[in-house]
């Protein structure tokens, strides 16, 4: 028997942060050697047109010697974005009357063009993702 004896499957210490329809779970797991790893894991639940769900799942897998880089990366995109668009959620998603302004071209009656905003939903386009 190995020294080893299946600690990949073990999960040290983990969170979960749930956020709407996806929750992320960050787990601390142990490599081969005993040295500890995080992986972190998007699960995002999706409904089925007959009611039925099923789960999309992403993960990164982050070692120590990417903390530092990480982070640093992290930090700074996320004070970026709260810098540039201040905490509020601006989207669609989170307010009901959210209608995005989507520029159209408008030739009025002296020939002059101009741009009039429209909302998205009058340029919509059904697409599947499935297909990709």
């Amino acid at each position: 028997m190995s020294d080893y004896d299946g600690r990949d499957n073990e999960e040290i210490f983990s969170k979960v942060l749930r956020a709407g329809r996806r929750t992320y779970f960050f787990d601390v797991r142990s490599t081969k050697a005993g040295d500890y790893y995080l992986t972190i894991t998007e699960s995002k639940k999706f409904t089925n047109d007959d009611g039925s769900f099923h789960f999309k799942k992403h993960k990164i897998y982050l070692y120590k010697e990417d903390f530092a880089g990480f982070t640093e990366n992290l930090n700074e995109m996320t004070s970026y974005i709260l810098e540039e668009k201040g905490e509020e959620v601006i989207s669609d998603r989170h307010q009901n009357d959210y209608t995005r302004p989507v520029a159209s071209e408008v030739v009025d009656s002296g020939g002059v063009t101009s741009e009039e905003p429209t909302t998205a939903a009058d340029k919509f386009t059904d697409v599947s993702f499935d297909d990709i």
